[in-house]
């Protein structure tokens, strides 16, 4: 049966809104601007070379259909060709390969998809179903790659919740300019 794993680039007050500049928010791109240096490089392409699916939500979904089809490279080449699950209600025919729609109830994503896989299934971005995610129980681990920056606005990645979700931290570490590397355990 599959973790769930959430993993996110996120600032210091919970922002995780356009870490890459491609969505139009006007501090767009801030990930860029602070470098998390080999370590942390290397940490993000271990952790895809060792996840087994994605799980996404629609709107995450699309700016990665655009985006990692021309791209080229051992990291693109894994996430190109890695299972993709997509959580959307309104998702038709998608064109990324192997990318299958879940449909748009949580509980019966989440259970297909830990039936269907062994390993890790990871979840970037797609803040409303990390969210929902969060908020019924459903992740196993949580990573967050911090960067040393307020934004004071934005999507945060914490929504409110039904109550308290205790979590343990498992490893902690600070890379390249001062980001700090997270890994929380239910």
């Amino acid at each position: 049966m599959a973790r769930l794993v959430v993993s996110q680039f996120i600032t210091v007050d919970g922002v995780m809104e356009d870490p890459g500049g491609a969505e139009g928010f006007k501090y767009g791109g801030w990930t860029f601007e602070i470098p998390r240096g080999d370590e942390g490089d290397q940490f993000k392409v271990e952790e895809t070379m060792e996840s087994d699916a994605l799980l996404l939500g629609r709107v995450t979904y699309e700016g990665f259909a655009t985006a990692w089809p021309t791209r080229e490279g051992e990291f693109a080449d894994r996430f190109n060709a890695m299972p993709k699950y997509v959580v959307s209600s309104t998702l038709r025919d998608p064109e990324w390969t192997n990318t299958t729609v879940v449909g748009g109830d949580l509980d019966a994503a989440v259970a297909r998809v830990r039936e269907e896989r062994d390993g890790d299934v990871v979840v970037h971005g797609s803040a409303q179903l990390v969210q929902g995610l969060i908020a019924a129980d459903h992740v196993d681990e949580l990573r967050l790659m911090v960067f040393p920056v307020i934004l004071g606005t934005g999507k945060r990645l914490f929504g409110a919740t039904d109550g308290k979700k205790p979590l343990r931290l498992a490893s902690s570490r600070v890379v390249g300019d001062g980001v700090t590397i997270l890994t929380y355990t239910r």
